[in-house]
């Protein structure tokens, strides 16, 4: 049996990484984990204040399907070096091997036109404004990553570049 994969993403709101991640995982046919998912379902599943919660449980069920061989496809924001960290820690743990994604959009004004014009595929999910994606939090990178530009690309286009730049 192979080495599974957990392919981590992150990127701010809008730029593209849900879209690219579950192109992604179904390339490859992998388990696609998003953490808005997640974490949608402890707010109304559970009626409560969400923090850390939705990346511990995420993390869970990685680990699940790690152990089982098969790739997992990690779609969350991952802001912090810790949310970073935890990801690896949970690739080392089950045996399997990884890789940071991150999707950017270099094009402030696509970027901000994204945010303004979408709407969630997730019921209840209130989605971040302009001002909340410029004024997140989010840590400078200290570990290998690929980093695909989203600006000025199809979806078909940004997959085409990850994919030849992970070499499945």
């Amino acid at each position: 049996m192979s080495v599974p994969t957990l392919y981590i993403f992150a990127g701010l709101p809008g730029a593209g990484k849900t879209t690219l991640s579950r192109l992604l995982a179904r390339r490859i046919t992998a388990a696609h984990i998003r953490i808005d998912t997640v974490e949608q379902s402890l707010r109304e599943l559970c009626n409560m204040r969400v923090e850390g919660e939705g990346y511990g449980l995420s993390y869970r069920i990685a680990a699940d399907n790690l152990k089982l061989g098969t790739d997992v496809v990690a779609d969350s924001c991952n802001p912090i070096e810790l949310t970073r960290s935890h990801w690896e820690q949970v690739a080392c743990e089950c045996g399997a091997s990884f890789v940071h994604i991150e999707a950017i959009c270099s094009d402030a004004d696509e970027h901000r036109r994204r945010i303004e014009s979408r709407r969630s595929d997730i019921p209840g999910l209130v989605m971040p404004t302009w001002e909340d994606v410029v004024n997140r939090g989010y840590d400078p990178w200290s570990r290998d990553r690929v980093v695909i530009d989203t600006a000025e690309r199809s979806s078909a286009e940004c997959l085409d570049v990850l994919i030849a730049s992970l070499g499945v």
